[in-house]
């Protein structure tokens, strides 16, 4: 089922997986709409039971028949204890050190002074009134 977010409207999906679940939540707690949640911003995106109901109208049968398929094919969930194969040594390769560019240094221009003029030089821009 496709949705676009309507915080930053982003497309995202939901799984067959994801509308069972939520189908199945609705009914238990008596709820009329399902958060679905946009994988980019976070922010709830409501959908009414009429529309996940429209996109899955034997969604409890559906049901039974995924939990059948779970139970022939159970999963295991990856424990956090087991450990990590390490990564293989990468093996090193001789390489001489490049020579550094050298670039030719300009001395820094001079930094003039700022220029000051005299009052001499300032010319009066506003006029006398009468």
């Amino acid at each position: 089922m496709n949705i676009r977010c309507s915080f930053c409207q982003t497309p995202y999906t939901l799984s067959r997986v994801e509308m069972i679940d939520a189908l199945q939540e609705m009914d238990s707690k008596k709820l009329t709409h399902y958060d679905a949640h946009c994988p980019r911003c976070r922010r709830a995106t409501p959908i009414p039971r009429q529309r996940l109901e429209m996109f899955m109208p034997k969604w409890r049968d559906e049901l039974k028949e995924f939990e059948a398929e779970m139970k022939e094919h159970p999963q295991q969930a990856a424990s956090a204890s087991a450990p990590s194969p390490e990564p293989a040594p990468v093996a090193q390769t001789e390489s001489k050190p490049k020579p550094k560019a050298t670039r030719e240094r300009k001395p820094a221009a001079a930094v003039k002074p700022a220029a000051t003029s005299s009052p001499k030089e300032q010319k009066a821009t506003t006029k006398k009134s009468k």
